[in-house]
């Protein structure tokens, strides 16, 4: 009996063991195909929302490029710049006459055009503001006719004459420059530029020498929209 019941203890088991790991199983099973549907869905999704976007792109180029303003005086050795020709031997009521070309070379306007004069070495020539050289300035509308023989040029006008600075002593600072045509871009002004030795200059004034130094500047127009 004991040996019988063994027996079927044993059976009744083994029938437990057929019946449990089946359901576990399938039910394990159809937990796992929820899952992967679930993961596969998610990843669908999240590829739409990656992949699946409308875009537009367009464009445009601008260049952009600046200015020059530049002045220049007229090539030397010739009427068109004569301010390199020295004057020696100067006695109380001489002039000396120069002629120049001021030539706006630049692609802008300008709203001014100055000179500033100095003088290294310097003397009563041009220290003295009564009796050292006075200058005077003028332009003509066309080239200015050259005669006389070096130094000693003489210059006269066939064209208009008009006022570029009127007398001023030799040394000045930033004159303003008027009736000028070369504020405008291209243009170029026949300058003849005139100094005198006055009548009224004393003895200290005798056997000095100054070098005169013309430097002539071009300030841009005004700022505009472009």
């Amino acid at each position: 009996m004991s040996t019988h019941a063994l027996s079927m203890t044993g059976a009744h088991s083994q029938g437990r063991g057929r019946h449990g790991p089946s359901s576990d199983g399938r039910g394990r099973g159809r937990k796992l195909l929820w899952t992967l549907a679930a993961l596969g869905a998610a990843a669908g999704i999240a590829g739409l929302g990656t992949y699946a976007t409308f875009t537009s792109t367009t464009s445009a180029t601008q260049t952009a490029t600046s200015g020059t303003v530049t002045i220049a005086l007229g090539a030397t050795g010739a009427s068109t710049n004569r301010l390199t020709v020295n004057a020696t031997g100067l006695v109380p009521g001489d002039t000396v006459q120069r002629s120049v070309d001021l030539i706006d070379s630049g692609n802008q306007s300008l709203a001014s055009i100055t000179l500033t004069t100095a003088a290294s070495p310097s003397s009563l020539l041009d220290t003295d503001a009564t009796h050292g050289l006075q200058m005077v300035i003028d332009r003509c509308s066309v080239a200015w006719t050259e005669a006389g023989t070096s130094p000693a040029f003489t210059y006269t006008c066939s064209g208009t004459t008009s006022s570029v600075v009127a007398s001023t002593p030799i040394i000045g600072s930033n004159t303003a420059l008027s009736n000028l045509t070369a504020t405008t871009a291209g243009n170029t002004d026949h300058l003849r530029v005139t100094l005198t030795f006055p009548s009224s200059a004393g003895n200290t004034l005798q056997g000095l020498s100054s070098t005169i130094t013309y430097t002539f500047t071009g300030t841009q127009r005004a700022a505009t929209n472009q």
